[in-house]
């Protein structure tokens, strides 16, 4: 579809991430809203985690067209007259594929070896539905009825009975990716984890103390989720009290969340699972080009809050793997409002533990120049993530995405 007086498709405009799914928090997450941001965690274990995935979602389907450019793909260059990036301009660059040079903060960790990118990846159907796709990536159980994500059934894998996995706070919302029976957390924002009135001081000693002797001995189940409560505020006090390092990520709610994640993690509390939403990448007009738009400022803060984050989680850094990925991609052609409409195939980006990066994976199928054409998927998404829960968490693949059979695409490497 092309939208002509707005950004974004009226769908996307209507689907707020933050409204979506309200009410239903207490099923999952640590979860934080931050602009266009949210953050949730789920702590699988209340011991430090042995590995950590940050799993990135560009909301609004992300061009990885634009992002990882096949410049070898000579069909790229006539579908986008006007917003193709010229070959010379990229950066980490080889035969068939580069990056923006926005993404150009990224090369440190591509040179070591610890960014990679998979192209032509995505759901085995297409699917240019916002809401429906981004279900369906986050379901990862095609033809299902069960309201659970795969993330929270990798959280039901792992060892851990912490009160942060049962705990909601606050009215943030939960990606579908993290719905389901194994408890996660949620709560407003890091600095506000904590037990209302917990500052202020009765005649028993304080509010908190009071609270304690009318839950403590009681055997109902609100009591049982009060005690809960009181043990998961415990359980995050480290991560309250580490560094606020802010002001080292770019402007934005991109960066304002994953610095929310590094101090989450460095925290040490046992964190095993935490997802980043950031929308603001459904762009059917006003992509640009290297000069102007919209496409060249995302990439910008999308590099550089990714290069600060790992900068950011010092002695945690060797066990924490992120990946990004969107709904679905774009077009291969261009319309004539400098935008480009719904696609199907895009990129994948993995950063971080256990990637063997410098490279790009992938079967690329070539690009065709009609106005309907798509970037073909020649990876199904849930291959590379099948990677990553196995060589990172050692979980069963069967356990994770049901009914799904894996083909290899030699990302990353085991523990």
């Amino acid at each position: 579809m092309t939208s002509t007086t707005t950004s974004c498709c009226p769908e996307y405009a209507a689907m707020s991430r933050r409204g979506l799914l309200k009410g239903a928090a207490a099923l999952a997450g640590t979860t934080t809203v931050l602009g266009s941001a949210v953050v949730t965690a789920s702590p699988a274990t209340a011991a430090s985690a042995g590995s950590v995935l940050v799993v990135l979602s560009l909301r609004g389907a992300a061009d990885g067209l634009s992002l990882v450019v096949p410049h070898g793909d000579p069909v790229y260059y006539q579908a986008r007259p006007r917003l193709a990036v010229p070959a010379e301009r990229l950066v980490n660059k080889d035969g068939m594929f580069g990056m923006h040079p926005q993404l150009a903060p990224l090369e440190p960790l591509w040179r070591s070896g610890r960014l990679a990118a998979v192209h032509a990846t995505g759901l085995p159907v297409p699917n240019r539905s916002h809401f429906a796709a981004m279900e369906e990536v986050e379901d990862a159980d095609a033809g299902s009825a069960e309201r659970q994500g795969w993330l929270n059934r990798l959280v039901g894998t792992t060892a851990g009975d912490s009160p942060l996995q049962g705990f909601t706070m606050g009215g943030g919302v939960l990606p579908t990716s993290m719905y389901g029976d194994a408890p996660v957390m949620a709560a407003a924002t890091l600095s506000h984890t904590r037990l209302p009135g917990d500052d202020q001081w009765d005649a028993t000693g304080g509010r908190v103390r009071s609270l304690h002797t009318l839950w403590d001995t009681d055997s109902s189940v609100l009591a049982g989720s009060m005690r809960s409560t009181f043990r998961a505020v415990e359980g995050l006090a480290p991560a309250s009290t580490t560094a606020n390092n802010r002001a080292r990520y770019p402007d934005g709610d991109l960066g304002a969340a994953l610095s929310q994640v590094a101090r989450v993690i460095r925290g040490d509390v046992g964190v095993e699972v935490v997802t980043v939403d950031q929308g603001d990448w459904d762009m059917h007009t006003d992509v640009g080009n290297l000069e102007w738009g919209r496409m060249r400022s995302n990439a910008g803060r999308l590099a550089g809050s990714i290069a600060a984050f790992f900068d950011d989680l010092g002695d945690q850094a060797p066990k924490v793997t992120l990946v990004a990925l969107s709904e679905f991609g774009r077009r291969v052609q261009e319309n004539a409002n400098w935008g480009l409409d719904h696609g199907y195939g895009n990129v994948m980006l993995l950063a971080g533990a256990g990637v063997k990066g410098g490279r790009y994976y992938g079967s690329w199928p070539g690009l065709t120049n009609d106005l309907d054409s798509d970037l073909l998927v020649t990876t199904d998404y849930r291959s590379v993530l099948s990677e990553v829960v196995t060589t990172r968490f050692s979980a069963s693949t069967a356990a994770v995405f049901p009914g799904f059979t894996p083909e290899g695409v030699g990302v990353m490497t085991s523990l």
